[in-house]
């Protein structure tokens, strides 16, 4: 989908683009409920009703609900783009300082484009796992300059999309006051973190398992084969009102426990446990002594 290179330094990577996520989405077509005819979306001008083929649509800027700004290709064609044909590094940061919130712009894989590329790619990856960094690069995607993030994925390298500062909005106006929250409710919340917590997102298992695609799937294929569709299971949840909230943590608790297989019945949250010192081993001195005693006793 895209071809160029990466620019790190005086270093070329020559690579392609690849899409690093798959859509398991399901997309209906609009039709007519009376003869269930396919409903054609036609691109009509306001002003004479007519429709329009592609050649004959051009692009402007609303001003306002009465003002368009023309904008032609030949416009567009002067604007400056030097990342259209390279993913340019402009510095290497820690991936932890990037707040989650500023991803979302596009994940893709750089997969290595000709012999000439296998080994400064091979660098790169390598010098980004043994520092635990990420660089942070600009590069040109359907007509506009992105930014994002190039960081090892196994064996290979992947840029992840970020929006631009100006695009993040700010959380200042949504937190909610200043609210007390005692010691004994955040051992709490640590202790059935504690409870919940896993290595990897894969050790989840089937919670993670996307029940209203399966079950639409069922739908659209017990339509197909003129059946009934299965039961799909499951009920939607109201969220419960919050009146203690520490009896809401023991029994979330209680609730992880038993879902592990660890037994459910009433649940204590309790201080999160410390780390045993170390057992202070006898001096040598002492030891000798006392093997000194145990031989005169024998003897």
């Amino acid at each position: 989908m895209w071809n160029g290179a990466i620019s790190f330094g005086l270093v070329t990577v020559p690579i392609s683009l690849e899409p690093a996520t798959d859509s398991h989405d399901v997309h209906f077509r609009q039709v007519h409920l009376e003869d269930g005819g396919r409903i054609r979306n036609q691109k009509r001008c306001d002003l004479d009703g007519e429709v329009l083929t592609e050649d004959q649509i051009g692009k402007a800027y609303e001003v306002d609900k009465d003002t368009l700004i023309p904008i032609t290709e030949e416009d567009l064609a002067g604007m400056p783009l030097p990342t259209a044909r390279a993913v340019e590094v402009v510095a290497f940061i820690d991936a932890n300082s990037v707040d989650p919130v500023s991803y979302g712009a596009g994940d893709y894989y750089a997969k290595p484009k000709g012999d000439v590329s296998h080994k400064p790619y091979a660098l790169l990856r390598q010098a980004l796992t043994r520092t635990e960094k990420v660089a942070v690069v600009k590069y040109a995607l359907r007509g506009r300059e992105r930014l994002g993030l190039l960081r090892p994925v196994g064996e290979a390298l992947c840029i992840q999309g970020l929006h631009w500062a100006d695009e993040v909005r700010s959380p200042a106006t949504l937190a909610p006051p200043e609210t007390d929250v005692s010691e004994e409710e955040i051992k709490g919340a640590l202790t059935l973190m504690d409870t919940m917590a896993v290595e990897h997102l894969a050790d989840i298992g089937d919670t993670l398992t996307d029940r209203y695609t399966e079950a639409l799937h069922e739908v659209i294929d017990a339509k197909a084969e003129h059946r009934a569709p299965k039961p799909a299971g499951g009920e939607e949840k109201e969220p419960a009102p919050v009146v203690d909230l520490m009896a809401a943590l023991e029994a979330s608790v209680a609730k992880a426990k038993e879902s592990r297989g660890e037994g459910g019945g009433p649940a204590t949250v309790h201080e999160m446990p410390k780390k045993k010192a170390a057992a202070k081993k006898a001096p040598a001195k002492k030891t000798a002594a006392k093997k000194t005693a145990s031989r005169r006793k024998s003897a």
